[in-house]
């Protein structure tokens, strides 16, 4: 996009030649024209440079398969924050009952009914450098534990999720894939 709108003021420059005779003679006009293009270039650089974050940004945002393949989590932004919730579950029923799963690792008692399927199960994260998410947090409802998280962005269709307990050193990461919609 910035190199058809470069090519379209550098055509704009080259049909004015013509007229920068007549400018030069009026030394007023040629002033307000030098500052106008001065001011057009200034402008395109300024609102260019803020595209770039912005997309990588929210590059997070989509569909995502677990390494074991066993769910999909939509990230999503939450006002400044980006979370997900549990959108797919290879077996979204209970064995043991024939029912949708729920929560039953869970350490209050009271959210032991609430169903996966639906469930945030990452949150609080904020976009902190090239293609990292910090500052979330996972909850692992196989377990009923949450843990420290942070988010990385390998390409266009990998993250790497790592969860952890203090120290990014003690943890595990999971290999997550985008899925596109068919």
């Amino acid at each position: 996009m910035l190199f058809w709108a470069v090519e379209f003021f550098i055509f704009g420059l080259l049909y004015n030649f013509n007229h920068l005779n007549i400018m030069l003679n009026n030394q007023p006009k040629f002033r307000n024209y030098i500052f106008s293009v001065i001011s057009c270039i200034a402008l395109l650089f300024i609102s260019s440079a803020f595209v770039p974050l912005q997309e990588e940004s929210n590059a997070i945002v989509g569909v995502w398969k677990t390494g074991d393949g066993n769910a999909m989590v939509r990230i999503y932004k939450n006002g400044e924050k980006f979370q997900g919730k549990i959108v797919w579950l290879k077996e979204p029923n209970d064995p043991e009952t024939g029912k949708p799963k729920v929560d039953k690792n869970h350490s209050d008692e009271a959210s032991r009914t609430r169903p996966i399927l639906g469930l945030v199960n990452i949150w609080g994260f904020s976009y902190k450098d090239k293609n990292v998410w910090e500052d979330g947090n996972i909850y692992d409802p196989k377990n009923g534990n949450t843990y420290s998280c942070t988010i990385k962005m390998l390409n266009p269709n990998t993250l790497e999720v790592r969860g952890y307990i203090g120290v990014s050193l003690i943890g595990r990461t999971d290999t997550w894939t985008k899925q596109v919609a068919k």
